[in-house]
Formats: C-alpha cells, sequence, structure tokens
C-alpha cells in the first residue's frame, strides 16, 4: 500500500510513457569488480545515462506534463539548483515552449552551468549556497510572476520513481538499496516505487557528512537546518530539509549511513577504475555508503546508483590523482 502522498503503481506507469517520450529505459549492471570490492552482488542504476546525465530529468518532463496537462503551462519558470534539477528543468521548459531561468550559487559548478545555458535556460548566479539560491529564486517569482518549480514536488517524484520502478522490476530479488539524499525527491522515489510495486528491498538513505539537515532532523523528528561544508557532493549539499520529505523519508527508510567527501572520492575512483562510468560526488555516494557498511552486506543483492555523472573535469581530474 502507497503513502498517501507518494504516487501509485499506475501513476508511476504513466509518468513513465511521458518520459519515454524523450529518452528508454537507463540500464542498470552488475558489475563483476564492483562485486568483488563489495564483497557480495551489486547492481548499479545508470541513471548517467539519461539526456542530461543525471536522473532529475525524469521529474522535470512529468512537472511539466503535469502543468500542460491541467492547462497551465507558465509562459516563464523560475527555480534554484546546483546543476542538475536545472538541467531537468531546461530540457522540460524547452520541450514545451517557455522561458526557463535558474539561480545557482556563485562558484557553482562550471559544466553544469554550461549545460543549463545550452539547453536555453537563463542562468542567474547569486548566493553562497543552494539555500540562498532558492530563496532568491522564490524572490524573483513573486517579482516578475514566473512560476517557481519548486526541487520537491509530488509530480518530480513520480517522475523520478520511474528510475526505481526500472530497477526493481529488473532485478527483483535485491535486498536493500542505497540511495542519495540531496532535497528528497530520489530517495522518496525509491520508496514510492519499493511500495508500489509491493517489493521487499529496505531503503538507505545516504547524507553527506558536510551536509547533514537530513540525518538531524530524522533525529529530532523535525526539520532541523545544518551547515554544509562538503566539496564534492554538491548534489546533495542541501542546508534545510524539506517538511513533505521528511514526513515520507521518517516512515520508510530503514537507517541513514553518511559519508565523507573523502569515500566519496574512493567511490568515484572506483566507480571509474571498475566500470570506466565517470561519477560526480553525488552520484557515487551510494556506493560510498554500501562500502562503508559492506561487513553487514554478505550475501545480500546490494543496489546503487550512479545517479548522475556531471563532475567538472578539473574536479575529476584531481580526484583521480589524490589516489
Amino acid at each position: 500500500m502507497t503513502h498517501p502522498a507518494l504516487p501509485s503503481l499506475s501513476d508511476i506507469e504513466a509518468a513513465a510513457a511521458v518520459v519515454y517520450r524523450e529518452f528508454q529505459a537507463t540500464p542498470q549492471y552488475r558489475w563483476a569488480l564492483l562485486c568483488e570490492r563489495l564483497g557480495t552482488d551489486c547492481w548499479v542504476k545508470h541513471e548517467n545515462h539519461t539526456p542530461v546525465g543525471a536522473f532529475k530529468i525524469r521529474g522535470g518532463l512529468c512537472y511539466f506534463d503535469q502543468l500542460a496537462r491541467n492547462g497551465a503551462l507558465p509562459r516563464a519558470v523560475v527555480s534554484a539548483t546546483r546543476g542538475n534539477h536545472g538541467q531537468s528543468l531546461g530540457w522540460a521548459a524547452r520541450v514545451h515552449g517557455v522561458a526557463c531561468s535558474i539561480v545557482v550559487p556563485r562558484g557553482n559548478s562550471v559544466e553544469k552551468n554550461a549545460a543549463m545555458r545550452a539547453l536555453g535556460v537563463t542562468l542567474i548566479e547569486h548566493g553562497a549556497d543552494f539555500q540562498d539560491s532558492r530563496e532568491h529564486a522564490l524572490a524573483l517569482a513573486a517579482e516578475t510572476g514566473a512560476h517557481m518549480v519548486p526541487s520537491f514536488h509530488p509530480a518530480l517524484v513520480m517522475g523520478v520513481s520511474t528510475c526505481w520502478w526500472e530497477l526493481f522490476r529488473a532485478v527483483p530479488q535485491l535486498d536493500v538499496v542505497y540511495v542519495p539524499i540531496g532535497l528528497g525527491s530520489g530517495a522518496c522515489a525509491a520508496i514510492a516505487a519499493k511500495l508500489a510495486l509491493g517489493h521487499r528491498a529496505r531503503i538507505v538513505g545516504v547524507v553527506s557528512s558536510g551536509a547533514t539537515t537530513y540525518i538531524d532532523s530524522l533525529a529530532a523528528g523535525h526539520v532541523v537546518p545544518a551547515p554544509v561544508s562538503t566539496r564534492l557532493a554538491d548534489g546533495m549539499a542541501v542546508r534545510v530539509a524539506d517538511a513533505g520529505a521528511l514526513a515520507i523519508l521518517r516512515q520508510h527508510l530503514d537507517h541513514v549511513v553518511p559519508v565523507s567527501d573523502a569515500e566519496v572520492a574512493q567511490a568515484m575512483r572506483d566507480l571509474y577504475t571498475d566500470t570506466h562510468n565517470v561519477a560526480e560526488g553525488a552520484g557515487a555516494a551510494s556506493f560510498a555508503a554500501a562500502l562503508q557498511e559492506r561487513a553487514q552486506l554478505r550475501g545480500q543483492v546490494v543496489g546503487t546508483t550512479l545517479c548522475g555523472g556531471n563532475v567538472d573535469a578539473a574536479q575529476f581530474a584531481e580526484v583521480l590523482r589524490n589516489r
């Protein structure tokens, strides 16, 4: 039985039809070297193979499709991002002929910024972190009348659920799945797909130890802001948890694993060495968490997600050098 705030199986199937207008299901592979490294069966869901190199595009497509079906497509949208949400909205806005402005913090990924501009996004640099950018985007929406697209919303979760629906159907024997938490759409989507399919896998959340708002909020039972210090896991660099996401995660997560930038860097190197796929920090976080817990995973079938591969070349070269 699904959580009332989460999509049903028929919702997810309908969302998949929307997603597949733009690209087909991404692969999931059982890489032998990763299995050796982890000491058990390990599957990787390759969301780095979407047209924007990350899972977020699924949510943007479904969000805009819902606006269109409701006759509510705006002339312009605005949102905030560290990169992948912005690319998702840029892609979907272009499909529907809607102007799209995205606010990013100063010092954001050069290559993610370039990718958003290439999709027709008007990029605005403002603030020291994602929360500053989000507040500026809200102010711009109020000032200009543009539609503010949140980073967590049921339509976004519904779209992203299609990723996990694909994985659970392809690998029904999964025992545990590790899911990184940014603002929460990915983890809530994994929960939605699990519940919709009646799958038995445990869902383990992963946060950066340099961005602990979700692990702190889960422990406290309410939203607890936390400072952000991670350099590598920009997709997880959230200072203030979303209350709606928190309510779902509190009810359905098995537990949460914090991973350090050093562990994330090692996982980025491992994924490249063993699969020759490039993972951004958040994209390597789920494998980093599985490695941290490998002693208790023996004999279990583990699911991880390379949820994004959008790391700047200079940063990735530095990670590979610092073995």
